[in-house]
């Protein structure tokens, strides 16, 4: 039984781990539309080349916070997380006696 445990607990890791890790698409996607967007304002009006890449670099870094937050719960659910789980549920176990 408590294999059992154990593994749907690492199972559902490693599934939300891998659903956290997918969040680091949208930030791609966003960032290359921006900088596309950006050299098409550049090319239209070259004068304005300080203020359009001022504002792209802010876009761009807060876009990429989505990404690290993925990135860092990704991480947390493989390594941090299980062997936390793991032991509360054997901690559980015991208290009630089945341990």
């Amino acid at each position: 039984m408590l294999e059992l445990a154990i593994g749907i607990i690492l199972c559902g890791c490693a599934i939300g781990a891998g659903l956290a890790l997918i969040a680091g698409i949208g930030p791609g996607i966003g960032e290359g539309n921006a900088v596309a967007k950006a050299c098409e304002a550049i090319g239209r009006q070259p004068e304005s080349k300080g203020s359009v890449m001022s504002t792209l670099f802010i876009g761009c870094a807060l876009a990429e916070t989505t990404g690290v937050y993925g990135f860092v719960t990704g991480l947390l659910l493989m390594f941090v997380v299980p062997k936390m789980l793991v032991n509360v549920l054997i901690a559980a176990l015991k208290a009630n006696g089945i341990l």
